[in-house]
């Protein structure tokens, strides 16, 4: 990556950090209930046979808890996923059966206990929503910087959505050609929202 764009990021990254410190708590809890709400607009149906990769959420991460559970009561099937020690790669993924499935893995993040479905599970899901800093209207996404889901989102078929706050998303967004792009966003005000890729 050329060293002007890493620097846009990093510095990018170090602003909208600081503005997620900056929210209260109850501003976070009536954000994820907010994206709970808007699972019967999502850009693709929900529900039995459809297939949902989503994450739970940590730190001032826009909450997905109450979205992880709307979406699981329409009868999707839900992935969650788990990151395997060492450098950077592709998540494997598991099935949610409810918070009771659920354990503190890598990174201290919740992660589910059951089957491994391995890395290409998330290519055949219908719906992937993927954690972000920011995105812009272009789709591209600014994430923690590891690459992690960059990784994992090679090759995948289905309707890829960033999951922020309404006010990250932006006009632009540094990206480089390793950068997964983007078709949606998902806002707590705003639902789902088509991004111009």
């Amino acid at each position: 990556m050329p060293d002007d764009i890493a620097t846009a990021k990093h510095e990018l990254r170090a602003d909208l950090v600081g503005r997620r410190d900056a929210l209260s708590e109850t501003a976070r809890r009536d954000a994820g209930v907010s994206l709970a709400t808007h699972v019967g607009g999502a850009p693709v149906p929900t529900g039995p046979g459809v297939t949902i990769c989503a994450y739970v959420s940590v730190g001032t991460e826009p909450p997905t808890g109450p979205l992880i559970a709307a979406l699981a009561d329409t009868g999707a099937r839900v992935l969650l996923p788990i990151s395997l020690p060492g450098p950077p790669a592709p998540l494997e993924w598991a099935a949610f059966d409810g918070p009771q499935s659920l354990a503190s893995g890598r990174f201290g993040l919740l992660e589910p206990t059951g089957e491994r479905l391995g890395p290409t599970a998330v290519r055949d899901a219908d719906l992937v929503l993927v954690p972000a800093l920011a995105v812009d209207v272009r789709g591209f996404r600014l994430g923690r910087g590891a690459g992690f889901y960059d990784r994992s989102l090679v090759d995948v078929r289905g309707v890829v959505t960033a999951v922020v706050y309404d006010d990250e998303v932006l006009p632009s967004v540094p990206g480089d050609t390793h950068d997964v792009s983007m078709t949606w966003a998902l806002t707590p005000a705003g639902g789902f929202r088509r991004l111009d890729r």
